[in-house]
């Protein structure tokens, strides 16, 4: 297996989404989201200075939500391109907020750290935010250890979180409407540090190891079938490209941002696998 060099000159990249042939994704130390085609040009799509982008959705009317990780704040793009707060999640957030996936309907679910990891804070839970397509926000899950890289499958009635200081992916039922309930274990993933992840076609996820330089694809129950060893600390992936296995990861030295800030020494690298793409799970 070898890695193809898509993008270098990325502070820290997040969120990798694949959406009409092209693949998004945010930089948090360039305060921009990006996207990249088959010809490989980096083309900016939204600039938040000041602000640190991270998790990427869509409305189901195209436009595009991604969190604003320091104010705790969900922002979306007006079709005229104006950047406006859609929620503030701030009463529910009690670290910075990072991932999320947002269903067919527009319900986002919105992870955050829990504590003041950068800031030397001791570790507590986080809880999962629920924010409505008004901009509503509700607690959906609690007591979750650094919820991270989610998706939504089954037909929209699973979503599936990382936890990146938990070792597993925990899964809830998503009721008619979009409350969680049912938490169960997934996948325990013990040694590995579950960051960023998508879902193929049989259901397996693909995860970005935050700790060990590598990339993990495991079953439901816990089964490990693949890894893929990258250069540097892998952060987030995707399944994309024009058939579905187009594995791309985004890379970094550190996730520290007295490390990467400023660097741009992280990259967007991809790899070719065997199973698509799951097309009807999000992200």
């Amino acid at each position: 297996m070898a890695w193809n060099l898509i993008l270098d000159g990325i502070d820290f990249g997040e969120g990798p989404r694949w959406r009409d042939g092209r693949l998004w994704f945010s930089d948090f130390h360039q305060h921009t989201i990006f996207s990249v085609g088959d010809d490989g040009a980096r083309r900016i799509e939204v600039e938040h200075p000041g602000g640190r982008p991270s998790g990427l959705g869509w409305l189901p009317d195209g436009r595009l939500l991604f969190v604003s990780m320091l104010d705790r704040r969900v922002m979306r793009v007006e079709t005229g391109g104006a950047v406006v707060v859609h929620a503030d999640l701030s009463h529910v957030a009690t670290g910075h907020c990072n991932d999320m996936v947002v269903d067919v309907a527009g319900n986002a679910y919105v992870g955050n750290f829990g504590f003041d990891m950068e800031g030397g804070d001791d570790f507590a839970t986080a809880k999962l935010a629920l924010v409505r397509p008004n901009g509503d926000v509700e607690i959906a899950a609690e007591n979750l250890r650094f919820p991270n890289g989610s998706v939504i499958t089954d037909g929209g009635a699973t979503l599936i979180v990382g936890e990146t200081f938990g070792g597993q992916f925990t899964a809830y039922d998503i009721a008619d409407d979009a409350t969680l309930s049912n938490a169960r274990v997934w996948a325990a993933v013990p040694g590995t540090a579950p960051d960023g992840c998508t879902i193929d076609a049989e259901g397996a996820i693909w995860f970005a190891d935050a700790i060990g330089k590598q990339v993990v694809r495991v079953r439901a129950g816990g089964e490990v079938t693949d890894t893929l060893a990258t250069d540097d600390n892998a952060y987030a992936c995707a399944l994309g490209g024009s058939d579905g296995t187009r594995l791309f990861v985004l890379t970094c030295e550190d996730a520290n941002p007295d490390v990467s800030a400023g660097t741009a020494t992280g990259r967007l690298v991809a790899t070719t696998v065997d199973v698509p793409r799951n097309a009807t799970a999000l992200p």
